[in-house]
């Protein structure tokens, strides 16, 4: 089981912009290959970070609101955020030995 919550339009402010902890936020579409070869990371950096980040993903198409406010221009997107504040975006496949990094160095 993944620790790793689906949220929509209109969970996006209190799970992601009002939360107390870093957040996660995976885009992904169902028609996105690439999101295919990306979501095991996603989910294995969920368990590996535990308590210190929030993993959250959306789906694109139903969710355009939270997609404008985050400037998705493709997917799969990342975009991490602490307080309210974007602290990391990343469009396009990535592999979990990279992801993992990217945010051991946004983490406190």
């Amino acid at each position: 089981m993944s620790n790793v919550t689906e949220i929509t339009d209109n969970e996006f402010n209190e799970t992601v912009l009002e939360a107390e902890k870093p957040v996660l936020v995976y885009f992904w579409a169902a028609w996105c290959g690439p999101c295919l070869l990306v979501t095991p990371s996603v989910n294995s950096i969920a368990d590996y970070f535990g308590d210190r980040l929030t993993v959250v993903k959306m789906e694109i198409d139903p969710n355009p609101n939270a997609r404008q406010t985050c400037n998705i221009a493709g997917v799969p997107a990342l975009r991490l955020f602490e307080q309210g504040e974007l602290l990391l975006s990343y469009e396009g496949a990535i592999g979990k030995q990279q992801l993992q990094s990217m945010l051991e160095t946004r983490l406190s």
